[in-house]
């Protein structure tokens, strides 16, 4: 699958590299994991300051580039998609397609890691910060909020990328809160599926037993991310989890 046909933009500005890397503060023996390779630009840097440096692209043009343009034995670089891998790593950099990003949101909130930095679409990460009640308050938005804190660091310019994109891009900051399981992700997910519904009627109809407290006539989408994870513990979760009707 071509990396346009993803979404991606190749960041290319030595600038805005140097600056994601600085964030990174990557200390001696910290293992580094960057998904999405592109061209290699910000993987060179990150082999220059890396002791330990995996990465994933899922393009054969786009990793045989890197490939070519990286070498050394601290570099280990893969065809495939890091989303189905279990890799072991402590700092996350990336510039990942933005048609990846709640792939992304997802999977790091299930993998132990130290801290990442991370290149997304700014509106996107609006969604992830956005408050209980708020149009644009959503399942992943809730798994973003319990797992992750998300700290925006920096916009990044559109002149950064090639080609350029049509959207606005930030760089956060991604530190773990609570690791949660796929398990969870899919039942916070169905609960969000009913997002207007009151909360008894949503776990009523997705059967997940009865609430573990009384919401009164709240709906779905006024919880905070603390009330949605009292509601899908894994306790909870290993009931009926086949799709709602």
């Amino acid at each position: 699958m071509k990396r346009h046909r993803l979404g991606q933009h190749y960041l290319t500005d030595p600038t805005v590299v140097e600056a994601i890397v600085e964030e990174a503060a990557i200390e001696t023996g910290e293992r580094v994991f960057e998904i999405g390779t592109g061209r290699g630009t910000l993987t060179r840097r990150l082999a220059a300051v890396s002791s330990s440096l995996e990465c994933y692209e899922v393009d054969p043009e786009n990793y045989r580039e890197t490939v070519a343009l990286v070498t050394g034995d601290n570099v280990r670089v893969h065809l495939g998609d890091a989303f189905s891998s279990t890799p072991r790593f402590d700092v996350l950099v990336s510039s990942l397609p933005y048609s990846e990003s709640t792939n992304f949101v997802e999977w790091i909130s299930v993998v132990p890691y130290l801290r990442g930095i991370v290149v997304l679409q700014k509106d996107f990460v609006r969604k992830l910060l956005s408050f209980p009640g708020a149009r644009d308050y959503r399942a992943i938005s809730a798994i973003a909020q319990i797992s992750s804190t998300v700290v925006e660091l920096f916009d990044v310019p559109k002149r950064a990328f090639s080609p350029q994109p049509k959207v606005d891009s930030v760089v956060v900051r991604v530190e773990p809160r609570t690791r949660v399981s796929p398990a969870q992700i899919s039942a916070v997910k169905r609960l969000f599926s009913l997002r207007r519904k009151t909360v008894a009627s949503a776990l009523k109809e997705l059967h997940f037993g009865p609430p573990v407290r009384d919401y009164g006539r709240r709906r779905v989408f006024s919880l905070v991310p603390g009330e949605v994870l009292e509601i899908c513990p894994p306790s909870r979760i290993a009931m009926d989890l086949s799709p709602p009707a």
